[in-house]
């Protein structure tokens, strides 16, 4: 989210200074709702407030009210767009949803971990997860914003006062499954509700080619904010003048590996550097090994063409599990805007499990090289 990295900047000035903030954050939802699980916004001492956690109508109310109804703690707050009158605030909005958020103090002293483990994500670009109390009984002991969050690289960090209680913790954030996830829990003579949620890096992008149809690819990526690498053989394209907002621009040599230009397993890679030759190799190197998302700009004729040709020529079998072409969802693009943005769509879809968004590419694919 292109948020979080605005949020971070404005904790960290906090801290630095030695002020606190307030961190809402939505826990769960019940029924339509603008923000999901894990959608934050951070409220400054002076009033400012950055994120979002609905479509607009709940962050006044949130700003008015952060401060003093942290003054003892964290706290749950239930808002109800349906004007149920058992909600703890009834808004009426028409938009048949619940969401519940979580209000915090955050600085030097309070939450800190939570500010670590986000920029622990952004900057090793591996997913933490956490565990929050959002509800717990009066005889239990522990108290609503007691957390456990699994760092990004396996350790963990703990503000829950009770052991047994960090153990059960623990173990959902551990277990597999779907995300957000909710569990009763025993505490003491009571219990507690816990929330876990996955804090996940920034999508990863990967761009080979940086003719004048990779500028608009690369803004929309970043306005969603992305990862973007960008990769061409031809120097006078691979430029940093050229793609201000990439976090990587390089030209390639032959000796250029995947991986310095970017690549991983579950990176999104899209070829479009409108050469045959240029296009063939890279699809050969890239499916040597199995991808999460590799999209072929151009006709699907001359893509399963350079497939053919891949396995006419021997060698390992391709992995065509996660190509895509032609690359984008099929909206009707014919110029270079609409298309990046049919690119961008189809990335998104993929990735959020939107299986019934794609176009049908990977049946392709699997049978033009199995």
């Amino acid at each position: 989210m292109k948020e979080v990295p605005l949020i971070l900047d404005a904790w960290k000035r906090a801290l630095d200074a030695g002020d606190e903030a307030v961190l809402a954050t939505v826990v769960r939802i019940a029924g339509s709702s603008y923000r999901k699980p894990g959608a934050r916004m951070l409220i400054t001492s002076d009033g400012r407030n950055i994120g979002t956690v609905s479509g607009g109508c709940l962050e006044r109310h949130l700003v008015e009210r952060a401060w003093w109804l942290t003054e003892e703690g964290a706290v749950l707050c239930r808002f109800d767009t349906r004007a149920d009158e058992d909600a703890q605030w009834s808004f009426g909005l028409g938009c048949n949803g619940e969401v519940h958020v979580l209000l915090e103090r955050v600085g030097a002293h309070h939450a800190r971990e939570a500010f670590d483990a986000l920029c622990a994500v952004r900057e090793t670009m591996r997913p933490a997860a956490t565990a929050v109390v959002i509800a717990a009984d009066a005889g239990g002991g522990a108290q609503v914003g007691e957390r456990l969050l699994l760092m990004p690289d396996g350790t963990l960090a703990s503000r829950v006062e009770d052991p047994a209680l960090a153990d059960r913790m623990a173990a959902m954030l551990r277990e597999d499954g779907r995300w957000p996830r909710y569990r009763r829990l025993a505490c003491g003579a009571g219990s507690v509700e816990v929330a876990c949620e996955r804090m996940m890096p920034p999508q990863r992008l990967v761009v080979f080619g940086a003719g004048h149809d990779a500028v608009p690819l690369v803004s929309f990526a970043k306005a969603l904010g992305w990862h973007v690498s960008v990769a061409d053989a031809r120097a006078q394209y691979a430029r940093r003048a050229r793609f201000p907002a990439a976090d990587r621009v390089t030209s390639m040599g032959p000796d250029t590996t995947l991986e310095q230009c970017g690549v991983t397993p579950q990176a999104a890679v899209v070829v479009m550097t409108h050469s045959i030759e240029q296009d063939r190799a890279l699809l050969a190197r890239l499916l040597a090994t199995p991808r999460s998302y590799v999209g072929q700009l151009g006709p699907m004729e001359r893509t399963e063409r350079m497939l053919c040709e891949i396995r006419d020529a021997g060698g390992a079998p391709l992995y065509t599990d996660g190509l895509h072409y032609p690359v984008g969802l099929d909206i009707g693009a014919d110029n270079p805007e609409e298309i990046a943005l049919a690119i961008v769509a189809e990335i998104r879809a993929h990735f959020a499990g939107r299986a019934e968004a794609a176009t049908g590419s990977v049946r392709r694919a699997r049978t033009v090289a199995s």
